[in-house]
């Protein structure tokens, strides 16, 4: 099973010096959200499917 990862904290202002740092903590903050919402979308997708099976599942025992 695949680590779940925390949202990562958005930047406090006084967090960047604004000096044009490579990578900035805004680099850093912006890659880290991209992989959690990435995660985020995965599971929800993954919920989604899991409930049309539960659905499926349910409709086939009325069937019955």
């Amino acid at each position: 099973m695949t680590e779940l990862l925390k949202k990562p904290e958005r930047p406090k202002g006084h967090e960047c010096c604004g000096g044009g740092c490579c990578p900035c903590i805004w680099d850093h903050y912006y890659d880290a959200l991209g992989r959690w919402e990435e995660q985020q979308e995965g599971l929800s997708e993954t919920q989604s499917e899991a409930a049309v099976g539960v659905a499926d599942g349910v409709a086939e025992n009325e069937e019955v």
